[in-house]
C-alpha cells in the first residue's frame, strides 16, 4: 500500500502491529514474574505509553525530565524512572517539580549526582527514590564494581530526602549469567548492610527473550520492542512482519538503471548503521541497498533498480528510535488504512 493520501517523506506506526508486539512480551514477563517498565524513548507518544500500561506495564522509563514531563501531560501515566544522571540546578527544579506530580525514581553513579539530588530533595514531604545505576559490562554509566555499588547503596541511604531502591543496569546481550552473579555479588554486600534492595532493573530490546537468564531482576526496560527495526530482526529477535515503524519515501529521481534517489535522506532515516549494511531495508525489495544518505536525499543501488519517478517505497530503518526523534508526526495506519496524523509529544526535548 503505498498510502496516496499520505505526503512524504513520512513515519508510519501501524497500531496493529504495535499492539500485538506490546501483548506479546508482557505476556512473556508476566510467565516470567518480571514487571515490565517500557522505555518511551521508542516512541515518546503518550497514546502508547498508556496503552503499555494498560497491558499490564508497572510505569514507563524516560531518558530526561522533559521526555517525562511530555509522557504525564495528558494524564494516565502515575509511575516514571529516569534512567540518566541528573545534574544541573534547573534540570534538579525540575525534577523536584515532577515529583509533586508522579510516582518517581531516578538513577546515580557517583556522590556528585547523590549530592545534587539531596540538596534538592531535603525538604520534601515525600524523599525521593535513588537507583544505583551499575556498569555490568555495558561499558556505558554506572558503577564498576559490586562493592562500589554498595558504598553508594549506603551513603543514599544516608543522605536527607533520598532512599534507596535498588539497582539498575543496561546488561550486555550475551553476558547474562554474568550479569547475574555481578548483581547478587552487590545484592549480598548491600544486604548485609542492613539494607533491603527492592528493585534490580534491567534491560535491553536485543536481549528481550534472554531476560529469564537473569533471574535475579525484579523488572525489565525496553523501548525498541513495540516497533521492533532492521537491527532486532537482524539480531533474530524478531521478523520483519513484527516492524511497526517504517518510513514511506517517494522516488525524486532515477538516473541510471542501477541507481535512484528517493525523498528520506538522513534527516529521517538517520545514520545509525548499527553494524549493519545500509541505511535500511527496502520492503519487497531486498535486492535494493540504501548505499547512501545525504541530508534530503537516499541513494538506492541495485544490479538493476527497476523504478520510475514518482514510486512509492516503504522502509524498515535500522534503528526506530532515532527515527521517532526526527518527525514532528508519524502517520498512525492500521494495515492499509490510515488513521491520521499523531504529533510526537517528546520529540526534540533537549531535558
Amino acid at each position: 500500500m503505498s498510502f496516496p493520501s499520505i505526503d512524504t517523506p513520512a513515519v508510519l506506526i501501524d497500531l496493529d502491529i504495535a499492539e500485538a508486539n506490546i501483548d506479546r512480551y508482557q505476556a512473556y514477563c508476566a510467565d516470567q514474574k518480571l514487571h515490565l517498565r517500557p522505555h518511551i524513548k521508542t516512541h515518546k507518544l503518550p497514546l502508547l505509553a498508556k496503552r503499555q500500561l494498560e497491558a499490564g506495564a508497572v510505569g514507563i522509563c524516560c531518558q530526561k525530565v522533559s521526555e517525562a514531563e511530555a509522557m504525564i501531560s495528558e494524564g494516565g501515566v502515575e509511575d516514571v524512572l529516569i534512567t540518566y544522571n541528573i545534574l544541573g540546578a534547573e534540570k534538579l527544579a525540575r525534577l523536584r517539580a515532577l515529583a509533586d506530580t508522579v510516582r518517581l525514581s531516578v538513577v546515580a553513579d557517583s556522590k556528585t549526582t547523590v549530592d545534587g539530588l539531596s540538596d534538592t530533595f531535603a525538604n520534601a514531604q515525600t524523599a525521593l527514590t535513588v537507583l544505583v545505576e551499575c556498569d555490568t559490562g555495558g561499558a556505558r554509566c554506572g558503577v564498576m564494581t559490586p562493592e562500589q555499588a554498595a558504598d553508594l547503596a549506603a551513603y543514599i541511604d544516608a543522605k536527607s530526602g533520598l532512599t534507596f531502591g535498588g539497582l539498575m543496569t543496561h546488561p550486555p546481550v550475551g553476558q547474562e549469567a554474568a550479569v547475574q552473579t555481578w548483581l547478587s555479588t552487590a545484592i549480598d554486600l548491600i544486604s548485609a548492610s542492613g539494607l533491603m534492595v527492592p528493585v534490580v532493573s534491567i534491560g535491553s530490546s536485543p536481549g528481550m527473550w534472554l531476560a529469564h537468564d537473569v533471574p535475579i531482576a525484579t523488572e525489565y526496560r525496553i523501548g525498541t520492542y513495540i516497533y521492533n527495526d532492521r537491527s532486532l530482526v537482524a539480531h533474530g529477535v524478531c521478523t520483519e512482519d513484527d516492524c511497526a515503524l517504517t518510513v514511506l519515501a517517494t522516488v525524486v529521481s532515477v538516473p541510471n538503471n542501477s541507481r535512484a534517489i528517493i525523498d528520506a535522506g538522513s534527516k529521517v532515516l538517520t545514520s545509525d548503521l548499527l553494524g549493519l549494511q545500509g541505511h535500511g531495508k527496502v520492503i519487497g525489495r531486498p535486492d535494493i541497498t540504501i548505499s547512501g544518505l545525504a541530508e534530503e536525499h537516499g541513494i538506492l543501488t541495485a544490479d538493476t533498480v527497476n523504478l520510475s519517478v514518482g514510486d512509492r517505497l516503504r522502509i524498515i530503518p535500522n534503528h526506530a528510535c532515532v527515527v521517532t526523534n526526527m518527525m514532528d508526526e508519524v502517520q498512525l495506519i492500521r494495515g492499509d488504512t490510515p488513521q491520521g496524523a499523531h504529533p510526537v509529544a517528546a520529540r526534540g526535548k533537549v531535558w
